[in-house]
C-alpha cells in the first residue's frame, strides 16, 4: 500500500510544487494515511482544507483500504530572537 500511495503523491507532487508547497507520506497505519505538508501550505488554512479534500479524494479513488487522511503541518523552528546593540 505504501508503494501505490508514494506513486499518487508523486503524480500530484508537480502541481503542489507550482504553488511552493510539497506533501510528504509520514505514515499509513490500518488504512489512516498520514501526510506532512511543506512548504508554501503550512502555514495557510485555506489551502489545507483544500488540500486535505483533493489529496484524501485522489488516495481513496486509487489505492484500496485507504479510509482517511491525516494532514500535519511542518515544523517550523522560530529564529533566534535578535540582539539588540
Amino acid at each position: 500500500m505504501n508503494e501505490t500511495i508514494a506513486n499518487v503523491l508523486e503524480r500530484i507532487r508537480p502541481c503542489l510544487r507550482v504553488d511552493g508547497g510539497d506533501v510528504e507520506l509520514v505514515s499509513v497505519e490500518e488504512g489512516v494515511v498520514t501526510l506532512r505538508l511543506t512548504g508554501g501550505f503550512s502555514g495557510c488554512p485555506m489551502s489545507q482544507i483544500a488540500l486535505h479534500c483533493g489529496l484524501e479524494h485522489a488516495l481513496k479513488r486509487e489505492v484500496e483500504g485507504v479510509k482517511e487522511v491525516v494532514l500535519i503541518k511542518e515544523q517550523v523552528r522560530p529564529r533566534p530572537a535578535a540582539v539588540e546593540r
